[in-house]
C-alpha cells in the first residue's frame, strides 16, 4: 500500500469514529494550553513546501473533497529543489511550480513560509493541532566523502555549488575559487552532470537563464577548462540520465575526453541491458570512441574547454598544496568491478593515481537530518523509519518524498512512488516566538519583483539572494 493509500485510509477510520483523532475532534484540541474548536473535517500538516510537500498536498485534496491541507516551509519562499536545485538551464523542468501554483491557491489549502518546524514550533504541537502530521521536508545535509583533506579550501559539496549558482540563501557567500585550470566533480549522477555542464557552458547560454548574477559574474571570471566527472564503477554503471548526457556530448565549445580501455568488454554486454540503460551506454560509447563526424570535428578542434568521466576510481585522499590549506590534488584508488551489470561492485586494487585540480565538488548524494527530537530518525540510512508512510512510533506522523526513501528518483518520480497526497489557522496564531508567517500571496509579491529584475537585463528571474530581502518584500 502506498503511503498516499495509507494515510487515506486512516481517515476513513477518523470518519467512522474509529480512532484517537475522532475524540479529539469532539473534545477539541490544545496547544499550549489554548483549546482549539475543530470539525469533523481531516486537518493535515505537510512540513516542507518543495516537490514532495506539494505532491502531498495535492494527493490528498485530490483523494478526499474534505481534507484541508497546509503546508509548512522553513524559508519565506516555497518550491524547494525547484528553486533551488534544477539547473537553470532546464526551466522545463521547473514548469511544475504551475501545478504547486494551483495546488497553494485551492480553497482547502494553505502555504505558511517563514516557519522553522522543530524550532519555531515542535512536531508534537503540530500532531496536537492537526489530525496528522507528514513530514516532506527533503534532504538538505551533505553525505561526507570520509577522507583526509576533504576539508580543505576549494572543496565543495555539490549541494552547496548548486545552492550557489541557484540562489540558496544559506550558500549565497559560499564564492568558490574558479582559478584553476582542472576540476573533479566526484560522482557520476545527474547533479555531477550539472555542475560540470554549468562550469563549462558559454556564458551568452547562462545569461539567458535564472542563474544568479553573483555565479554568472564567477563563471565568467572563471578559468576552468577541464572537467573530470569520476565514478568508482564503469560505463554501464553510470546514474545519470541520456538527457544530461547529451547535453555534454553537445555543448558548445567543449570537447569529450576519456579512456577508450574503460570501455572494454562493453559493447559485448550491450544485449543484455535494458533498453534505457541500453540507449545510455550506446551514446556514451559513440562520444567516447567513434571518430566524428564533420561538423562534430570542427567543433571539438575549436573548443577550448574539456571534459570526460573517468571510471573505476574512488577518492582516497584530497591532496593539499603546498601551503597546506588549498586543494592540489585528488588521490584516487584504481578500481576493479566483481560481478556484472547494475549490482557490480567496485574492488579497490591497490593502485592508485593522483590528479592533479584546484576545485573537488563532491557529488556523492544528499541525506536528510534529524528535524524534532521527538522524531525517530535512522542515522545510517538518513530517513525517518516508516512503515509504507507511516511512522509507527508516533501515531498521527507520516513521512514522504527523501525523508522517507532517502534521495533517490527525479522530481517527477515523487508525484506517483513517495507522495500522499489540512487546516488549522489556530495554530499559526498560537505560535508565540515572534513567527511572522509568509502566505502563498506574500510569496507572490517575491515572485512578481524577481521577474520584474530579470526583464531588465533579459533573464526569467533574477533571485532574492537573502532571507532579510524575501521578508521584506513580503511584508511590503
Amino acid at each position: 500500500m502506498s503511503a498516499c493509500k495509507r494515510l487515506l485510509s486512516d481517515m476513513k477510520l477518523w470518519s467512522f469514529g474509529r480512532s484517537r483523532w475522532t475524540s479529539r475532534a469532539r473534545d477539541g484540541m490544545v496547544v499550549r494550553g489554548k483549546a482549539f474548536s475543530s470539525s469533523t473535517c481531516p486537518k493535515v500538516c505537510v512540513v516542507g513546501g518543495g516537490p514532495a510537500g506539494f505532491y502531498t498536498a495535492q494527493h490528498l485534496i485530490k483523494g478526499r473533497q474534505d481534507v484541508q491541507v497546509d503546508v509548512y516551509e522553513r524559508l519565506p519562499v516555497p518550491f524547494g529543489l525547484v528553486r533551488f536545485g534544477v539547473a537553470p538551464d532546464h526551466p522545463e523542468v521547473k514548469n511544475v511550480i504551475n501545478t504547486f501554483t494551483q495546488t497553494a491557491k485551492h480553497s482547502r489549502c494553505s502555504f505558511y513560509g517563514n516557519v522553522n518546524v522543530g524550532q519555531d514550533v515542535s512536531v508534537g504541537e503540530l500532531l496536537q493541532a492537526y489530525h496528522a502530521v507528514i513530514l516532506s521536508y527533503g534532504a538538505e545535509g551533505n553525505r561526507s566523502m570520509g577522507v583526509p583533506g576533504e576539508h580543505l579550501a576549494g572543496v565543495y559539496s555539490a549541494k552547496d555549488f548548486v545552492g550557489w549558482y541557484n540562489g540558496l540563501p544559506s550558500c549565497r557567500e559560499l564564492n568558490p575559487d574558479l582559478s584553476c585550470d582542472t576540476a573533479i566533480v566526484l560522482g557520476q549522477g545527474n547533479v555531477a552532470l550539472d555542475v560540470a555542464r554549468i562550469l563549462l557552458s558559454p556564458l551568452d547560454f547562462l545569461k539567458k537563464t535564472d542563474i544568479t548574477q553573483p555565479a554568472l559574474e564567477a563563471l565568467a571570471a572563471s578559468r576552468v577548462r577541464r572537467v573530470w566527472i569520476v565514478g568508482r564503477r564503469g560505463p554501464m554503471q553510470v546514474a545519470c540520465t541520456i538527457k544530461e548526457l547529451r547535453e555534454m556530448a553537445t555543448l558548445p565549445g567543449t570537447r569529450p575526453e576519456m579512456t577508450p580501455a574503460d570501455f572494454d568488454g562493453v559493447r559485448d554486454a550491450l544485449k543484455d541491458l535494458s533498453r534505457p540503460r541500453k540507449r545510455l551506454t550506446e551514446l556514451m560509447m559513440k562520444t567516447a570512441l567513434e571518430p566524428p563526424g564533420e561538423k562534430e570535428r570542427e567543433r571539438w578542434g575549436a573548443a577550448s574547454r574539456v571534459w570526460g568521466f573517468r571510471f573505476f576510481r574512488s577518492p582516497v585522499e584530497v591532496l593539499p598544496d603546498s601551503g597546506g590549506k588549498k586543494v592540489a590534488a585528488v588521490r584516487l584508488a584504481v578500481n576493479r568491478l566483481e560481478g556484472s551489470g547494475e549490482a557490480a561492485q567496485a574492488v579497490i586494487t591497490g593502485e592508485v593515481e593522483d590528479v592533479p585540480c584546484g576545485l573537488v565538488i563532491s557529488s556523492i548524494g544528499y541525506k536528510s537530518l534529524p528535524i524534532d527530537p521527538a522524531v525517530p530518525f535512522d542515522p545510517r540510512r538518513a530517513v525517518v523509519p516508516n512503515s509504507m508512510g507511516r511512522v509507527q512510533q508516533v501515531s498521527g506522523l507520516y513521512c514522504s518524498g527523501w525523508v522517507k526513501t532517502g534521495p533517490t528518483g527525479v522530481i517527477a518520480t515523487r508525484r506517483y512512488s513517495d507522495s500522499f497526497d489540512t487546516k488549522c489557522d489556530s495554530l499559526i496564531e498560537d505560535i508565540d516566538s515572534g513567527v511572522n508567517p509568509v502566505a502563498f500571496s506574500d510569496w507572490e509579491k517575491i515572485d512578481s519583483l524577481e521577474v520584474r529584475r530579470g526583464e531588465v537585463c533579459g533573464k526569467p528571474r533574477e533571485k532574492l539572494l537573502s532571507v532579510e530581502e524575501m521578508l521584506a518584500v513580503a511584508r511590503s
